[in-house]
């Protein structure tokens, strides 16, 4: 059987092209890896058809978030970047997807636009959205968000769980309150006005709760989480309450589930043995409180530890099975992997 096709709202694998394929990243995407959790074949083994690629400048001393028990209790977070540091691996990995887009014959479209998604999707194209997740290549002046527009950038979470120029995150934290930390600086604020005159989506699933309140209180678009989960059912950090969820559905935003299972389980425990089950009732929890037409998936793919019976993007039927089996309708189950985020793009970058 066609898989259902999927469009993803996160995932890093340009930092994983960078850091261990630097040598020829599009050859490799393009034909696959041995390791990690995306690339093309496996893309279309799973049936994604598109999504948001992530650039996340990394932290100069590695912290593996992802390993069995990082997440629990209370991990220091790295020191903020410098803007050169954020700079130099921001501007490599914007290469990287552009060097995969450049062609027209490639199998990889980067897309600025509803129409451009369209188009892309209907000719077997994985149609990609840039991402940045962590601002620190961007100046106060913001001079380089509008390079970066210009080169294709269409969506941006001001900051990654560690401090910036433009705000602060939220800590790995487990069990917490998102509520940790001051909100959004002075440069944070005029980045949110820039993002709402440009059309850029603005995702909130790093800020903590001051800066998601900031961007509530200021930003003309829709409310954007591209990777959180319900904090009622895992207390992290990381997910959202339910005053924050119902602030997304007034703005008729949108919430991508995130795979990364220290995010799902109740005991916050970063486990591959984690069940599908808990998934599906974050997305019961998430479509109570949003509607149906305000979720989607949004993995984390090459950035955490995901359920070991999906295992990587070719597992994507895995979930929709267990979607079927729970007595979603398929009109529904289309809607959440994919559907909901095209719409959602459409309101917010046209």
């Amino acid at each position: 059987m066609t898989p259902i096709p999927v469009f993803d709202g996160h995932n890093d694998v340009l930092l994983r092209l960078l850091t261990d394929y630097a040598a020829d990243p599009t050859k490799a995407f393009i034909e696959g890896t041995k390791d990690g959790h995306l690339d093309l074949p496996r893309a279309r083994a799973g049936g994604l058809v598109g999504g948001f690629f992530a650039i996340f400048p990394p932290n100069p001393k590695k912290t593996d978030f992802t390993a069995p028990g990082a997440i629990g209790g209370n991990p220091p977070l790295p020191e903020q970047l410098t803007l050169e540091q954020g700079r130099q691996s921001t501007l490599a990995m914007v290469r990287i997807l552009l060097d995969l887009t450049r062609s027209p014959d490639s199998p990889v479209a980067l897309c600025r636009n509803r129409a451009e998604l369209d188009a892309a999707i209907a000719v077997g194209k994985l149609a990609t959205i840039m991402h940045i997740e962590g601002a620190e290549a961007i100046d106060a002046n913001l001079d380089m968000l509008e390079v970066l527009y210009a080169a294709g950038l269409r969506s941006i979470g001001p900051v990654w769980s560690r401090s910036n120029i433009f705000g602060h995150g939220v800590p790995f934290h487990f069990p917490a309150s998102p509520d940790i930390g001051p909100g959004l600086t002075a440069a944070g604020k005029d980045l949110v006005r820039a993002c709402n005159r440009l059309g850029m989506v603005i995702d909130l699933s790093h800020l903590n709760e001051a800066g998601f309140w900031d961007v509530a209180r200021l930003s003309t678009a829709p409310l954007v989480a591209t990777h959180s989960n319900a904090h009622a059912i895992c207390a992290s950090a990381r997910n959202l309450t339910d005053k924050q969820l119902a602030a997304i559905a007034e703005s008729n935003g949108m919430v991508g589930l995130n795979f990364a299972t220290g995010f799902l389980r109740p005991d916050g425990a970063m486990r591959g043995d984690t069940a599908i089950d808990i998934m599906v009732r974050h997305l019961d929890y998430l479509i109570e409180k949003l509607g149906e037409g305000r979720v989607g998936f949004g993995s984390d793919f090459d950035g955490a530890n995901i359920p070991s019976a999906i295992g990587s993007v070719a597992g994507l039927p895995v979930l929709t099975d267990a979607l079927k089996a729970r007595g979603y309708s398929d009109a529904l189950i289309r809607r959440l992997a994919c559907g909901n985020w095209l719409d959602l793009l459409e309101r917010t970058i046209g």
